[in-house]
């Protein structure tokens, strides 16, 4: 039996931070529903047609779902909503813009009341607490936007421009606070039989990520500088050129493993002792010139005869993986990480969700738009006419 199964999690969601975490739920065995708007679904299907025609966001965050199509503000959607949270739902999960759920009639104080034991997750970008909305609590957020106003971007980039992250941070942030929530309300409920709001903020969640730039910048002192793809306040701690045009990514965390880079990969054992470089505080003050010193001994060196020399002076490194490189990944291949789930279009790769149980974790196709629709209507005791009326009048 997977952890979650007798699990039902009703989802009206789009994008990236609400999926990603009931994809989750899923993976441990819950019966997630996906409302969608009928005609085009979440609008996260329509990003790209990277996999096989299939929008790569959609794919990786909605494997293991059902999806039913309906028209959230047809007049014949509400029967449909509250039948279906009232006689399935253990736990609703929204993230659509504030205060939507709430003129829906999907608001924890409203659902709550006829269901005592429902779990309610509310994911928006500022927050969403009626008693405490904030000022910012209604304006548009999106994962840059939100990469930005957390102070992300300030300290991600190069000196000359900030960056953001690559993958969709903010929202992936908030997802990982929405499914631990859901989780730790679902043990709690399993000991006082009542549920639960869980108000998560894309904000809050990625400032806590943030939590050590912001602590090294206590009471007013600098940030950690913008650094590439090196460490902002540990040296050496990055990418560093080979003599063969390939980078080596190498990182120190301690004195000793500083004596052992300098003697067996720099071959320079004196420079342990220079004055410049005897604590870590002195190597990030002087990085440029270290630096240099640094690409001068590797220089007549490949990269692999580089690694060798990491590897015998037992230093961390790794290689600057392509997204090819990782798709082809040894270790993901020895460990086996790799299944396949399928899709409208046939089956598609996917990776095993980290962590081990015994089970094993749910890996069923991904919804194409609206194809559990008439089945979860007839679940809901609605009739072959009744389910014909309500496709011709566009509800569903």
């Amino acid at each position: 039996m997977q952890p979650l199964k007798g699990i039902t999690v009703v989802t009206l969601e789009h994008a990236i931070a609400a999926p990603f975490a009931t994809r989750q739920l899923a993976d441990l065995g819950a019966r997630v529903i996906k409302i969608e708007r009928p005609g085009s679904g979440d609008f996260a299907r329509g990003y790209d047609e990277r996999v096989r025609g299939l929008a790569s966001h959609f794919v990786w965050t909605n494997r293991s779902k059902e999806s039913l199509t309906l028209d959230v503000k047809h007049p014949e959607a509400a029967q449909v909503l509250e039948r279906l949270v009232m006689e399935k739902a253990d736990v609703v999960v929204q993230n659509l813009a504030p205060g939507a759920a709430t003129r829906l009639g999907l608001g924890y104080e409203k659902l709550s009341g006829a269901k005592p034991s429902l779990i309610v997750c509310d994911i928006s970008g500022y927050g969403d607490d009626p008693h405490n909305p904030g000022p910012y609590r209604d304006k548009k957020a999106y994962d840059l936007l939100i990469q930005s106003e957390a102070g992300f971007v300030s300290v991600t980039g190069t000196p000359e421009e900030p960056c953001k992250a690559g993958p969709s941070i903010a929202d992936i942030a908030a997802g990982m606070y929405a499914y631990s929530n859901i989780l730790a309300a679902l043990l709690q409920r399993g000991q006082t039989g009542k549920g639960q709001r869980i108000d998560i903020s894309m904000l809050e969640s990625l400032a806590e990520w943030t939590s050590y730039p912001l602590y090294y910048a206590f009471e007013g002192a600098e940030p950690p500088p913008r650094t590439g793809a090196s460490h902002a306040t540990i040296y050496p701690y990055g990418p560093f050129p080979a003599g063969d045009g390939t980078s080596v990514m190498l990182g120190l965390q301690n004195e000793r493993e500083w004596v052992s880079f300098c003697d067996k990969v720099l071959q320079q054992p004196e420079l342990a002792t220079d004055p410049r470089f005897t604590a870590n505080f002195k190597r990030v003050a002087e990085r440029v010139a270290l630096r240099q010193i640094i690409v001068d001994a590797f220089r007549p060196l490949t990269g692999a005869q580089v690694v060798e020399r990491l590897e015998l002076a037992q230093i961390a490194n790794a290689q600057v993986s392509t997204m090819k490189d990782v798709w082809a990944h040894p270790q993901l291949e020895a460990r086996g990480r790799w299944t396949e789930v399928g899709t409208a279009v046939g089956p598609v790769p996917a990776m095993l969700p980290p962590g081990t149980w015994d089970t094993g974790p749910r890996m069923d196709p991904v919804p194409a738009l609206g194809e559990h629709t008439d089945a979860i209507l007839a679940e809901l005791g609605f009739s072959a006419a009744e389910i014909d009326r309500l496709h011709t009048s566009s509800a569903v």
